[in-house]
């Protein structure tokens, strides 16, 4: 992926700051909350060119508020005033007669070297300040990204938290009939956009994670029926084998600072957890036990690790040092429990449950307290969080034979639920950090 060039990426305008009783906020934390009215002109320019990228941009943002729950933009043909006159001063009033709480303008422009300015301003509509403006100098190609990181800094400023557009999704793409089914290892833009294949369907491949730190990624596969750990490099393509065991490895996940990869291996007919340093290629065994450990995940902090095992005679949650011991069981429900991934935040962890025929996905803290669940349906599997930690994706299967998983976003209030588009059937994701 070609890097933004941020020859300039600065604030253009700060005002006085506003009354804390009047600051425009959103509470993510509360339960469902009503989207906040906000209107986004369109990002006009000199030329019809940059008019046309302006009025693209415009929309990768309205589709990325929209979608988060929290944001209802406004229909253009409400507005009042027009896109040039808002850019110079807004006309607050007019605003606030079409219901906007938050305002949107910004403005393009071409370089002498070729590339395009692009300029965005965040307003305030009742207290009639700006909360945030920001430019960036980048390569027209570079448009949708752009409107990305201007859709993160308008969340960031509205919601005090991290956005999560700027990121990609590694999935497991899914076509053919059920009893033949063809995956492969796909990347997209977290809207769906900017789609590729990475590998060509010959091989079975599963559960694919992003590096933390690089652009890789690591996965299973089945070549020549033999299962293993690979290592995919986004930008070469290259793929190479995590190490060569003589038993199944599987669920594999990197270490918070991308120098380890945490795996399960089954060898000898028992499967347990292991940690391979990915410089030395030396490979630690942290769990042995006579029942199955698998799906571990560290915490953000690299100094415990979630994982499943029915050493307690079923499927359930357990927490252990980074180093193999200590293990304690955290869920105690009804029904089994898989899949556990740690928030980027460390506050929680996400999992499947399976419970009376039906499927589950939930959260719950470390300390095994405080769980909820957020999503079900006939079979939903394979949470995994965006950076900012309050959302999640997974994999969604409807009822009746042939039918293909979807994969779905859904924010931590459980209120936030939609489909993330694919040209297939999509399970197994994974999101990736903030891009580089």
């Amino acid at each position: 992926m070609k890097k933004i060039l941020f020859s300039l990426a600065l604030m253009l305008a700060v005002l006085l700051p506003l009354d804390a009783r009047a600051e425009l906020r959103i509470d993510v934390t509360r339960g469902e909350v009503n989207p906040m009215p906000i209107a986004i002109t369109d990002f006009t320019g000199a030329d019809p060119v940059d008019n046309d990228m302006g009025r693209k941009m415009v929309q990768v943002i309205n589709n990325n508020l929209k979608r988060s729950g929290l944001f209802r933009p406004l229909d253009p043909a409400s507005f009042i005033q027009d896109a040039l006159a808002a850019q110079t001063a807004p006309n607050f009033a007019q605003w606030r007669t079409v219901n906007a709480q938050a305002l949107v303008t910004g403005a393009m422009s071409k370089t002498a070297d070729g590339k395009t300015r692009v300029e965005f301003r965040l307003w305030d509509v009742f207290a009639e300040q700006q909360l945030v403006g920001m430019a960036y100098m980048t390569t027209p190609a570079n448009w949708r990204r752009i409107a990305h990181i201007i859709s993160d800094a308008i969340y960031k400023r509205i919601t005090g938290e991290e956005g999560y557009f700027d990121t990609r999704i590694v999935y497991i793409s899914e076509s053919g009939p059920a009893n033949a089914r063809v995956k492969r290892l796909a990347l997209m833009d977290q809207d769906g956009e900017n789609h590729r294949y990475l590998t060509d369907g010959r091989a079975l491949v599963l559960t694919p994670r992003f590096s933390p730190t690089s652009q890789q990624i690591t996965y299973m596969a089945y070549y020549n029926n033999r299962p293993r750990v690979y290592l995919y490099d986004i930008d070469s393509g290259r793929q190479e084998v995590l190490g060569d065991f003589p038993g199944m490895t599987f669920a594999p996940r990197f270490s918070p600072d991308g120098s380890k990869v945490i795996m399960s291996l089954s060898k000898n007919g028992n499967t347990d957890i292991y940690a391979m340093d990915l410089r030395s290629r030396s490979v630690r065994q942290l769990t042995s036990d006579p029942s199955i450990e698998t799906s571990p995940s560290y915490a953000p902090d690299g100094s415990q690790v979630v994982f499943e095992s029915d050493r307690g005679g079923g499927q359930q949650l357990y927490v252990m040092s980074a180093n193999g011991g200590g293990a304690q069981r955290i869920t105690f429900g009804q029904g089994r429990y898989a899949n556990p991934v740690w928030s980027p935040r460390g506050d929680l962890i996400a999992f499947t449950r399976m419970y009376k025929g039906q499927f589950f996905i939930g959260v719950i803290r470390p300390d095994g307290k405080g769980e909820r669940l957020i999503s079900t349906s006939y079979h939903v599997e394979g949470p995994t969080w965006a950076p900012n930690g309050r959302v999640l994706s997974y994999f969604k299967e409807t009822r009746g034979a042939g039918k293909s998983a979807q994969l779905y976003t859904i924010d931590l209030t459980g209120f936030n639920e939609s489909v993330l588009p694919t040209p297939q059937g999509g399970s197994d994701p994974a999101w990736s950090p903030i891009n580089p």
